[in-house]
């Protein structure tokens, strides 16, 4: 468990975060969503000791990070991938976390099969690619066996089976009663991954509650309609309460009502329906709804063509090597 309180930290004149409260519970996921600029990698620096509060405090099960005297069989963490040592092979990187924490040098090899780079541990890993730095930082975090794990953008340069390995393992390990707290820009991956949400904008508390209320409260639902028989469909309507909006093509929507409820009404007056569906927010239309006064920067739409991107070149192994445990 991982439990924040009032915990806030300035930069000069600058506040970071300000008064955050919340506690990350165990067995099951929770997402960690904000602007960017929001203070998300900086309360998480914090929760690891790497940044010291202003004020307020953090506590993993119950102890600050300070007092754990083997951090790792405590509390996991991927950060930032590229921390690893480039001239260290894969599995040196790893055992010099393990004896520095006094755990099993067999434990390296476990983890190193956990997230499928036994092939390459023995290769440094400045030459890694992108996804395989993330699958070695997944593999420093699972180190200790801890009971709470912290993940900022997981599924960075991982390709789509990486993308599914690493939500199921998030999955798993909550589903073993442990703490996984995980923060991401990629919304669609956090709707699939997520039990519950905390938000922040501006370093402030905005949200802490379940994925489904927190798209249920920040949005809007209604039913879609589609009929030949347009007029005849907008009196029936009208005539039990309901109004419908027309929004182009044909189509009309209904706020207040289930689709059940309008194809038994569509039914009884004997109209035919080409479209039914209840439509709902997606989970990146519910937060854009709830941040958008806490966004830092605003980009605007200009009519000068941005020039090609650069091609970088291609890394000397690719995101090749599949989780033996995954997906």
């Amino acid at each position: 468990m991982i439990e924040l309180e009032g915990l806030t930290k300035r930069f000069g004149a600058l506040t970071a975060v300000d008064q955050l409260s919340f506690t990350v519970r165990p067995g099951v996921v929770t997402g960690f969503l904000g602007p960017n600029g929001a203070g998300k990698s900086t309360t998480m620096r914090m929760m690891l000791g790497l940044d010291n509060p202003s004020s307020g405090a953090v506590r993993i099960d119950g102890r600050h990070y300070r007092e754990l005297e083997e951090p790792l069989k405590y509390i996991g963490a991927l950060l930032d991938a590229k921390a690893m040592h480039g001239g260290r092979s894969a599995y040196n990187n790893l055992l010099c976390l393990a004896q520095s924490n006094r755990i099993p040098s067999a434990r390296v090899a476990e983890v190193l099969d956990v997230v499928g780079l036994t092939a390459v541990a023995r290769k440094k890993s400045k030459g890694f690619s992108l996804g395989m730095g993330q699958r070695l930082g997944i593999a420093s975090a699972l180190l200790g066996d801890p009971r709470v794990l912290l993940f900022d953008e997981p599924v960075n340069g991982l390709d789509p089976e990486g993308i599914h390995w690493i939500r199921n393992l998030m999955k798993t390990l909550a589903s073993e009663g442990r703490t996984i707290f995980v923060s991401s820009h990629l919304m669609s991956e956090m709707a699939l991954t997520a039990d519950h949400l905390i938000v922040i904008g501006q370093g402030r508390l905005l949200a802490d509650t379940s994925m489904a209320d927190f798209i249920q409260e920040n949005s809007r639902s209604y039913v879609r309609m589609r009929s030949p028989q347009q007029e005849q469909l907008k009196d029936v309507l009208h005539s039990a309460g309901f109004i419908p909006v027309e929004s182009g093509n044909g189509m009309l929507e209904i706020d207040g009502a289930t689709a059940e409820q309008l194809g038994e009404l569509a039914a009884e007056h004997q109209l035919v329906l080409h479209e039914l569906s209840s439509q709902r927010a997606s989970l990146e239309e519910a937060f854009m709804q709830m941040t958008a006064g806490a966004v830092e920067y605003h980009a605007h739409s200009t009519h000068e063509s941005a020039p090609p991107p650069v091609q970088a070149p291609g890394p000397q192994w690719g995101e090749s090597y599949r989780a033996r445990k995954g997906g």
